[in-house]
């Protein structure tokens, strides 16, 4: 699913392109589940598309509208999570059911809807719920004598 641009444009403006395009057409995959009466009982589900739209944008690498296995290995390490390729390859086939090597945008909201729990969506979970444990504290540590050591 290779999308070209226009070969006025170069750098920036040709990234920029790309990303609105991309931006479009998750955005018309999220109005299909926004109709589907399969989630029409689902909590927050526009809160949620968008939460996840922004996640899938944030990983797909090449900006093909698909999750490849570097761009899913590139996931685990920001999240701290590393994983052996093998891992990661199970992952893929997990979420796509076998069908495929990379991880489309449909399958990622599947995932993340579902009742099943997949690998994927714990990490997902797990990434959420570490974000939101308060602000770290900026600047140097405080000052410590030996005494306040343990």
């Amino acid at each position: 699913m290779s999308v070209t641009v226009s070969n006025r444009f170069q750098g920036g403006k040709a990234f920029g392109l790309l990303k609105a395009r991309q931006e479009k057409r998750l955005a018309e995959i999220n109005r299909e589940f926004l109709c589907d009466q399969k989630y029409s009982d689902e909590e927050n589900l526009p809160e949620k598309l968008a939460a996840f739209k922004e996640k899938y944008m944030e990983f797909d690498l090449n900006n093909e509208g698909e999750i490849d296995l570097m761009s899913l290995k590139r996931m685990m390490e920001k999240l701290g999570v590393p994983k052996t390729h093998l891992e990661m390859k199970k992952m893929i086939s997990e979420v796509t059911g076998g069908v495929s090597d990379t991880i489309s945008y449909r399958d990622f909201v599947n995932v993340m809807l579902g009742k099943r729990s997949a690998v994927l969506k714990l990490v997902m979970m797990f990434e959420g719920k570490a974000n939101e444990s308060g602000p770290k504290p900026a600047g140097p540590p405080p000052e410590r004598d030996i005494a306040s050591l343990p």
